[in-house]
């Protein structure tokens, strides 16, 4: 058995799981139909979605386009739900922050580039003042409405925030499992998806809207662990 045969092998069963996790939650939800006063666990693990991102190798369905998770620095009190309204924006306004969301700023470099919107400023600082984020309301508006619509599950990971986290170990571990940056490509994304856009070569190559741990190699492993901790999980449905 070849490596990329071992992949794919363990990618089917990370959809496995991932159908459980599923019906354990009552389903995906969309993101800008959720709201802070949903039952969500302090702690977790995110996997986005795509429309239109079908799996082609490893089944059926949509795949996964992001994984993502929260509170990795030791003492942070970021909740679940905080990290998600960040990739979310407000849903007051439709506007956003990407200077506080990587998603958000990565998604953007791509509708700005599809949608010929010239901002220099996208993704420069960590702060700005205002008159440079009202000239930046545009996209952000843009970008609230298309991660918006993304359906994503979540997993409960009931661990202290901190880099050796639980979470941290699974959500490194899809990613790299997920990704296709430099190597055999498995479920790739579609011919017309948004991250070919992006101007991070990570992204278009790995076919997440990830950075972080694309190129790096996964611990099959890991899939016991994401399969115990679904396991655990109290249906909400």
């Amino acid at each position: 058995m070849t490596m990329s045969d071992d992949r794919l092998h363990d990618l089917i069963r990370f959809y496995d799981i991932l159908d459980v996790l599923a019906e354990r939650i009552g389903g995906p939800r969309i993101l800008a139909e959720c709201t802070g006063r949903m039952r969500w666990p302090e702690r977790g693990v995110y996997f986005f979605q795509e429309c239109g991102e079908n799996r082609s190798d490893s089944g059926t369905g949509l795949r996964i386009v992001r994984v993502g998770t929260h509170a990795l620095k030791t003492g942070s009190k970021t909740t679940l739900w905080e990290r998600l309204s960040q990739h979310r924006g407000s849903a007051r306004t439709g506007g956003g922050n990407h200077r506080g969301s990587i998603f958000r700023l990565l998604v953007g470099t791509a509708l700005a580039e599809t949608n010929g919107m010239t901002i220099p400023t996208w993704g420069q600082g960590s702060s700005a003042p205002r008159p440079i984020r009202e000239k930046e309301k545009p996209l952000e508006k843009l970008v609230s409405r298309t991660i918006g619509q993304m359906p994503f599950l979540w997993l409960d990971v009931p661990d202290r925030p901190g880099p050796e986290s639980l979470r941290g170990y699974i959500e490194r571990n899809a990613i790299a499992l997920l990704s296709n940056y430099n190597r055999p490509v498995l479920d790739p994304p579609s011919s017309s998806w948004l991250g070919a856009h992006c101007n991070r070569e990570k992204v278009r190559d790995s076919g997440l809207w990830n950075q972080d741990h694309v190129d790096e190699s996964y611990d099959p492993a890991f899939l016991d662990e994401l399969e115990r901790l679904v396991l655990n999980m109290r249906r909400t449905s």
